[in-house]
């Protein structure tokens, strides 16, 4: 399946293509013709030192989005280049694209714009924690040219399988691997503003391939906060995926994994990805997973008891709670999220094609945390809409009032699949029972 293979090296600073688009459409100041010949022959340099680095498809396809969106200062180019990005992106059709271009607040833009090619230009010197501070620095101007995109946006860029955790009044968001590292984070105080923090995990245990770190979720225990992620094994007759954990006294890390195998492979089931550590009423611990599927089974979601310390696995072995049974999951379960909420378990998992806008978010009720489970509809509960395509990778968590948010990554419509990017979302959610309901898009 593999699902998060990819490598994602500079993909933090790929905004989403709804800003992408916007930065085509950019309208400069027709009498700046000497200004711009300067910023092209500087942006062309910038691009072809890009190329020779050889970030990923989604990297260079954007930089030279930034850099068309910079060199364009005649007004009888406009029309052209937005027409052309309609026509390939189907982002803004011909009949909007004026009422983009005149709603641009330029000087927003130019901020976006400056900060994310100040991020590639770091990222090129392999400066990862300036790219860092200066995506930072630009997330809000980035964010209020993406609310165009609208679906509940609140971090313009590259943020896949988000994992949400609070801790007092702080909010921290983990997500699969980046320019910014193994494992990239970034918090918030008040769920709208996001800041990066940077890379959570700075090593890689050796059984570990690096640039394959993916899913993270993080359970404080005790005085310690363990991390659990998704790796390939490295070396010869490696490739397959697996789960670690790794500790630190801070929830913004860093996390260290020293551990000389993984904590869990399923080797004859396809591997093992997708972590989640659940607490139940009593206080024990569990991780639930997702197996990719094989010797004759499908992919199935898992749960087993952890440790004392949430580092090793405990009990029998594992149980299964759920595998795809519906036409919409199309043979795909996986990103399990377990909840206790009014005496009642809720999972919360993602199915179908992560790369397509078919993929979404879908519930089942369970009597405890080793199942058994049964799905509570024949529907998703998140799917695609007006403002997001392709949504999943949820993470449940409640805020410091006890309002109930689901975190998922989806894509801009119209700009669905790799290299695109997808961006972090965030919904209120409301239980109800044994049901559960996620706000629509606002």
């Amino acid at each position: 399946m593999g699902r998060r293979r990819r490598v994602r090296l500079a993909r933090t600073v790929a905004v989403t293509v709804g800003v992408g688009a916007l930065a085509a459409a950019l309208v400069t100041d027709v009498g700046a013709h000497t200004r711009n010949r300067q910023e092209r022959q500087a942006l062309v340099t910038a691009i072809r030192a890009l190329k020779k680095s050889q970030f990923d498809v989604g990297a260079t396809t954007y930089a030279r989005g930034l850099a068309s969106g910079r060199l364009k200062g005649l007004q009888t180019s406009i029309s052209t280049m937005v027409g052309d990005l309609a026509a390939t992106q189907g982002v803004i059709s011909n009949t909007n694209k004026a009422a983009y271009i005149q709603g641009l607040d330029l000087g927003i833009l130019h901020t976006c714009l400056g900060g994310v090619g100040a991020a590639y230009q770091s990222i090129a010197a392999q400066n990862t924690n300036a790219a860092t501070q200066e995506i930072s620095a630009v997330s809000g101007s980035c964010l209020a040219l993406d609310n165009g995109a609208g679906g509940g946006i609140v971090y313009p860029f590259d943020f896949p399988d988000p994992f949400v955790l609070r801790v007092g009044g702080t909010y921290f968001a983990y997500a699969t691997n980046s320019a910014e590292g193994n494992i990239q984070i970034i918090s918030s105080t008040d769920l709208s503003h996001w800041t990066a923090v940077g890379n959570a995990l700075p090593r890689l245990p050796r059984w570990a391939a690096p640039n394959a770190t993916w899913a993270p979720s993080v359970r404080q225990m005790g005085g310690t906060f363990v991390l659990y992620y998704s790796a390939v094994v490295a070396g010869p007759g490696g490739g397959e995926q697996c789960i670690s954990a790794a500790t630190a006294t801070r929830p913004q890390g860093p996390f260290t994994d020293s551990s000389t195998l993984p904590l869990e492979c399923q080797s004859s089931l396809g591997g093992s990805i997708d972590p989640f550590s659940f607490v139940d009423a009593s206080g024990v611990s569990y991780l639930v997973w997702k197996s990719n599927g094989g010797s004759g089974q499908p992919a199935t979601i898992w749960s087993q008891a952890l440790n004392a310390a949430g580092t090793g696995l405990a009990g029998a072995g594992p149980s299964r709670l759920l595998g795809p049974t519906l036409p919409w999951e199309a043979g795909v379960v996986e990103a399990p999220d377990m909840v206790l909420e009014g005496g009642h378990y809720f999972l919360f998992f993602s199915g179908n094609n992560w790369n397509s806008s078919a993929y979404a978010v879908g519930m089942a009720t369970c009597s405890g945390p080793l199942g058994p489970c049964a799905l509570s509809t024949s529907q998703p509960i998140l799917a695609s809409d007006s403002g997001t395509a392709g949504s999943g990778g949820e993470s449940v968590f409640a805020d410091s009032s006890g309002q109930w948010w689901m975190a998922f990554d989806a894509w801009v419509p119209g700009a669905v699949a790799y290299p695109n990017s997808r961006a972090l979302y965030l919904r209120r959610l409301t239980f109800s029972g044994s049901t559960a309901a996620i706000a629509a898009s606002g």
